[in-house]
């Protein structure tokens, strides 16, 4: 338990007393966080969100013999997901912020103000991958909304509060301390990325609610917990303002998908013994394995085995944060970057710019004349890299994006790159289409499948 002293030194607040002062009264101990949960809660909302899943049809409905004996035999009627959370208010015209894993599937969300005024809503832009989501209330004007604070500017020890609606209770405000930052790979499920650590207690349906700081400025959305049991363990992650000003950028430029620069490089933090062995003083940065040749990094000079100290005049200890340096610039951006070259240091400038189209992707799905129909194929290119997290050395090959119900039972599946047909190498989807529709008689396909490859015979 913290002795009173302490506690006087923890209610230090409100907009009027800078950082370094101590409250000076018993009025101003007293006073606590009041003025700053008046200012942000208004702005802080509530989010109902449902999503119908679609049934699972009987395995016998097009079979013309067994369908009319078995119609509803191992057949799930739909069902509904409801799913709780919280979301802030961003701009007056109704713009607000969420995580993706509260709306971002859904089909139907409501937002609740704290004055309880209720908004149908939906959703601009959703990114799993970050965990956040833009949405746009219907018919709203004049909100409360909360200023973005710079994420660079926010220091381990500062005071934080957590506002949201943890457990369906009903709008509730916690306090701590950032306890730290740059966090990554900390964070379970598709999320990847660069948080905010808090120990302000954050419990389930806090996601999607606001961290702010002593002034009512938001500094980042919690999104998680790290935790055995489920509740608060004082280990809360929130991603940083900074990323979220991105993408409500994007939301209203009218993108759907959020847009990311592309790197076209992987690299693996630099530790203390390989900091020895490349002559530099103390680990951290980021050792260049392999660059794409379209990267560019690589057109501004840097090459395998160079080592990425500072991006934007921000040391890097590893990818992810090298990645989230080069998302919150934002695409049109060019990026400062400082590197280690054959022992030299060197300063070099790089294109913040997505992942190009080339050659097209050309996206098909393969016709009833083709060998294996109703697969759906696209050539491999620099996006398809980074949309299906390919490896960079794949040097060709064609993407199966859906195997179809015969190229599933057939064994391809979704994932796989195709490189051959019947021995024949393969670089678009027209040329596989071509191919699968010329077969006679047999049919081999050379398939990599994660590290494997292997070859598919089948006889037509």
């Amino acid at each position: 338990m913290l002795k009173p002293i302490a506690i006087a030194l923890l209610v230090l607040s409100g907009p009027a007393l800078s950082d370094t002062q101590v409250p000076t009264s018993q009025a101003e101990i007293q006073l606590g966080f009041v003025p700053v949960v008046k200012t942000v809660t208004p702005a802080v909302v509530n989010i109902y969100a449902r999503r119908v899943i679609a049934g699972r049809a009987s395995p016998f409905t097009d079979d013309p013999f067994f369908g009319q004996l078995f119609q509803n035999f191992g057949a799930q009627p739909p069902r509904v997901e409801n799913s709780l959370g919280s979301g802030v208010i961003l701009a007056e015209d109704g713009i607000v912020v969420s995580n993706y894993h509260v709306v971002g599937q859904a089909t139907d969300i409501r937002v609740v103000l704290n004055d309880r005024r209720e908004y149908d809503a939906t959703v601009l832009l959703a990114d799993e991958e970050s965990d956040l989501a833009i949405l746009q209330l219907t018919g709203a004007e004049d909100l409360p909304a909360l200023a973005l604070r710079d994420s660079e500017s926010v220091e381990v020890g500062e005071l934080a509060l957590a506002v949201g609606n943890p457990f369906g209770v009903g709008q509730t405000v916690t306090s701590g301390i950032v306890s730290g930052l740059a966090r990554s790979g900390t964070v379970t499920g598709n999320t990847r990325g660069y948080f905010i650590q808090t120990d302000a207690p954050i419990n389930p349906g806090n996601s999607g609610g606001a961290l702010v700081d002593t002034q009512g400025r938001l500094i980042g959305i919690n999104t998680s917990i790290l935790s055995r049991s489920g509740g608060s363990n004082g280990i809360g992650f929130a991603i940083p303002a900074t990323l979220v000003k991105q993408f409500v950028a994007q939301a209203r430029a009218g993108e759907t998908m959020f847009q990311r620069p592309w790197a076209g490089v992987s690299g693996q933090p630099v530790t203390y013994d390989m900091a020895e062995g490349l002559g530099l003083e103390r680990s951290g940065g980021v050792i260049l394995s392999d660059l794409h040749p379209a990267s560019p990094f690589g057109a501004a000079g840097l090459a395998p085995g160079d080592v990425i100290l500072a991006v934007d005049g921000q040391e890097v200890s590893g990818p992810a944060e090298m990645i989230y340096r080069m998302t919150v610039a934002g695409i049109g951006a060019d990026l400062a970057v400082t590197a280690v070259q054959n022992g030299r240091m060197r300063d070099v400038t790089v294109p913040m710019q997505p992942a190009p189209e080339m050659p097209p992707r050309a996206t098909l799905t393969t016709s009833a004349r083709a060998a294996v129909p109703g697969v759906t194929l696209s050539t491999i290119n620099p996006a398809v890299m980074a949309e299906y997290d390919l490896p960079l050395t794949l040097a060709s090959g064609v993407l199966v994006v859906d195997p179809g119900d015969i190229g599933g039972r057939a064994g391809l599946r979704a994932g796989d790159i195709m490189l051959g047909v019947n021995g024949i190498a393969v670089a678009t989807s027209s040329e596989v289409s071509a191919a699968l529709e010329r077969a006679r008689g047999r049919l081999a396909l050379d398939v990599q499948r994660g590290q494997r490859r292997l070859t598919m015979r089948f006889r037509l």
